[in-house]
């Protein structure tokens, strides 16, 4: 047939389905090409593989929508009104229907970018605390303490303050206590000061200190500050709380209970009497 005649009941030219295919053909294998490079300069950052492949497919289709309009235009349709229609329906659907995917998204991108958290490291986000799993394009996985797992969109994390644990090599551990106040306060700060000290766990640099931070109701509160690797945290935590205890005891500090007085007909009864 003619590459000049006519498809009959089509009204197309020979000429202009071969081009048309030509296209197709061609815009095929080069949005592949453009694809490629696209993608490899983009590894050449700090950009997780998901987001790599992720901002890939979306070029892709975005390359292929563009050859096939050449190529449907070439034979004769209206390309003008199905980009104005396409344009609508994306529009409405990107500013309605995809407003908190868009919002996971860019927010698990700048994520990537930015790196205020990273995998294997503990973190504290949206009140939740774990290890971080992954850092996907929707969500963040965390590994909690008791073996859950838990998903966070990327959106929540990136709006709200994130507590990163394991970016720092040192960790300050803080223990509460509180003795009596028929105790020896500065006596109290000297035990605890000769505990930290002499123990182990607790570096020298910063060092160790004992604060009287408040007066409660039923005791005067004091605050260990010890510093220890960032590793050895919860560890460092549980035998500082128990030491401090036996210390206390055998200084003969006394750790009070909260008490109260309760009036009972005029009586004056403590709770030991209830």
């Amino acid at each position: 047939m003619p590459l000049e005649s006519t498809i009959p009941y089509l009204g197309v030219r020979v000429f202009n389905i071969v081009v048309a295919l030509i296209i197709l053909a061609a815009g095929y294998f080069l949005a592949k090409l453009v694809v490629y490079l696209f993608k490899g300069s983009l590894r050449k950052t700090k950009l997780p593989k998901l987001v790599v492949d992720f901002l890939g497919r979306f070029l892709s289709i975005f390359l292929y929508i563009i050859v096939i309009l050449l190529a449907a235009s070439t034979v004769g349709f209206d390309v003008g009104s199905v980009v104005l229609g396409f344009s609508a329906v994306a529009g409405l659907v990107l500013g309605f229907g995809l407003q908190d995917t868009m919002n996971n998204l860019f927010s698990g991108v700048w994520i990537a970018a930015l790196r205020p958290i990273d995998k294997k490291e503990r973190v504290e986000v949206q009140g939740q605390e774990g290890i971080v799993i992954s850092v996907g394009l929707m969500a963040t996985e965390l590994l909690k303490p008791d073996n859950t797992r838990i998903t966070i969109p990327n959106k929540l994390i990136w709006d709200e303050p994130i507590i990163n644990y394991s970016r720092m090599d040192k960790r300050r551990v803080d223990i509460p206590v509180g003795i009596s106040y028929d105790g020896n306060v500065d006596k109290a700060v000297q035990v605890a000061m000769d505990f930290l000290t002499s123990n182990e766990e607790v570096l020298d640099d910063p060092k160790p200190q004992v604060d009287v931070t408040d007066l409660g109701d039923s005791s005067v509160n004091l605050m260990l500050k010890a510093w220890t690797d960032k590793d050895r945290y919860w560890l460092v935590r549980f035998r500082l709380t128990k030491g401090i205890f036996k210390a206390y005891n055998e200084a003969d500090i006394e750790i009070p209970y909260p008490q109260r007085d309760i009036h009972v007909d005029g009586k004056l009864m403590s709770e030991a009497d209830l």
